[in-house]
């Protein structure tokens, strides 16, 4: 047995046995192992709790091939989506046996199919309407980057398959990446946690200063070394990053950097091109004596900043030619000494060499005021809120901010769109619109709703829902929001922990009357924009996406403000 091997089998055991609900209905134990498998690796690539990555399983008949899927959003003109196709070997854990040629043909074929808009599959419930959503987007011209993730618990594929692929990058260019991710790949990440103690070499003179308690080095380091450093470290080195790596053809930048490292009159200048690398480390050491060319000794190496440098050089340099990218091509490194009392300086930090970015905040706003808040008086009202994202597991008392931004966006700021779109935005542009002048209350209260309104899509209670359920949970909520405020007579400013239990019994006790309502309004409002034709799936993503409906479904907006 493949001890990695063992260890994954050992990790789907769990799930099995702590996330039955996630898993296929009945009694065959090998479709439950072959479906927890691919939550797991959903979960770890994506970062993603499984109940999480259950929402993406497409499993099953008229699947075309395909056990999960995950539209990202749009940035630049461009979206990338993530297509998960696993084979699990459940009596054979020696890790050696190739992915299957015939599966690696099948999924080349569907990605071919599934991204022209014009051609006609069958599909079943769970996937028709992502693929719709995809064929929406591209209808609006905005451009597909498609990831492939073929999951197995043994080896690479095959060199014929190879070729495969390799004749489908032809076709398709840079839009289309094939990786492979299987035990091995999983225990690398569940691994991150453990501590980088390293040896970084800088080159030419650095600057060392004392400052306040705190160390500071400034100096210059090869890109070679930043690669060498990635190779032996992995992305363990990335922990308190709080950008995931966006690959190098799902973002300008990342490509911007590829460009210029393999271009022969630029390379050697990659120094003045780059912001650079922000490092923190719980200590670090040189030799004194030594006026240049430090060999730098770090404990606990982290790299808050300059992440997506970092992976793009390693990838860079691993899929060019030796000698390809110069040997003068340098990246400028800060490194600081904080002791683990400065987690909050850390965070500081942090923020200041990220925020001009735009990235996901959420973890950066964590300790403001407002958050601060909304974790006491969740507390009080019986539930827990999470302000970070590593704080622990979820359960039906939990709150996270993402959640609580995304139902506060849609319900009590009436804009449905963005919170289902413009998600990365939640903790960015969007973050004021949201969050001030919320308490917990109207927070909760939100976050309640549009649970109750998810898992009616999830799982409808109607052996006929409307075809446009899966597209409308954020509208239905915020119609939901409003009749309960209208029932009770009471303003958005009101709401607070005196009135929220009355409000969450009147929801409680009128859940199916306001949610049929609610759906009732949007088949109204939509017969408004279409008359008595058929909308097709593709129609209904864009009408949903754009906000079309909203003018029609908000009417009074008073009670709002």
């Amino acid at each position: 047995m493949n001890i990695n091997a063992g260890i994954i089998d050992q990790q789907i055991t769990g799930i099995i046995k702590d996330h039955p609900e996630c898993l296929p209905e009945g009694n065959d134990s090998n479709k439950k192992r072959s479906t927890a498998f691919i939550l797991l690796c959903i979960s770890t690539c994506l970062e993603i709790s499984i109940k999480d990555a259950a929402e993406l399983i497409t499993d099953g008949g008229s699947d075309a091939g395909i056990d999960g899927l995950n539209i990202g959003e749009v940035e630049d003109g461009e979206f990338l989506v993530t297509i998960f196709h696993g084979k699990y070997k459940i009596n054979d854990l020696s890790g050696i046996f190739n992915f299957p040629e015939n599966s690696v043909q099948k999924v080349i074929d569907t990605v071919q199919v599934l991204f022209d808009p014009y051609r006609t599959v069958t599909l079943n419930k769970k996937i028709k309407p992502k693929i719709e959503e995809i064929r929406s987007l591209i209808c609006d011209t905005y451009i597909p980057n498609v990831r492939v993730i073929l999951c197995n618990n043994g080896a690479e594929w095959t060199e014929q398959a190879n070729n495969w692929i390799k004749k489908a990058k032809d076709d398709y260019g840079d839009k289309v990446e094939f990786i492979h991710f299987n035990h091995d790949s999983i225990v690398n990440i569940l691994q991150r946690s453990k501590k980088a103690d390293t040896t970084l070499t800088l080159n030419g003179q650095g600057i060392v200063e004392d400052m306040n308690y705190m160390r500071v080095l400034v100096g210059r380091v090869s890109v070679h070394e930043i690669h060498r450093l990635f190779d032996e470290h992995g992305d363990k080195l990335l922990e308190r990053n709080i950008r995931r790596y966006l690959g190098l053809h799902t973002n300008r930048v990342n490509t911007a950097i590829h460009q210029t490292l393999c271009d022969p009159q630029k390379s050697d200048k990659f120094y003045f091109y780059n912001n650079g690398i922000t490092v923190v480390c719980d200590k670090f050491d040189y030799n004194a004596f030594q006026k240049t060319d430090y060999k730098v000794q770090l404990k606990n190496m982290q790299i808050i900043n300059g992440g997506q440098t970092c992976k793009t050089i390693q990838e860079t340099l691993q899929s060019v030619p030796p000698g390809a990218v110069s040997e003068s091509a340098y990246v400028m490194v800060r490194i600081y000494q904080l002791a683990e009392t400065n987690k909050d300086f850390v965070q500081d930090i942090t923020y200041a060499t990220n925020s001009q970015n735009p990235v996901d905040l959420r973890d950066l706003h964590s300790n403001d005021e407002i958050q601060k808040q909304l974790e006491m008086g969740i507390a009080d009202l019986g539930y827990s809120y999470k302000r970070q994202r590593e704080e622990g597991a979820g359960g039906p008392n939990v709150i996270t901010g993402s959640i609580v931004a995304e139902s506060v966006l849609a319900i009590w700021r009436q804009r449905p769109h963005h919170a289902k779109f413009r998600r990365k935005e939640h903790f960015g542009k969007l973050y004021e619109d949201i969050f001030t002048g919320l308490n917990a209350a109207q927070a909760l209260l939100a976050v309640l709703i549009f649970r109750t309104v998810e898992n009616e899509r999830k799982r409808p209670s109607s052996p006929y829902p409307p075809d446009y359920l899966p597209y409308a949970s954020h509208y239905i909520s915020m119609l939901i929001g409003k009749k309960i405020l209208e029932d009770m007579c009471v303003a958005l400013p009101e709401v607070s922990h005196r009135n929220f239990r009355d409000l969450m019994q009147r929801f409680a006790d009128n859940q199916e009357e306001y949610h049929k309502h609610a759906v009732d309004e949007v088949r109204n409002a939509l017969k408004v924009c279409y008359g008595d034709r058929e909308i097709s799936l593709q129609q209904l993503s864009a009408t949903f996406r754009r906000g079309d409906l909203l003018e029609m479904l908000q009417g009074n907006a008073d009670l709002f403000f």
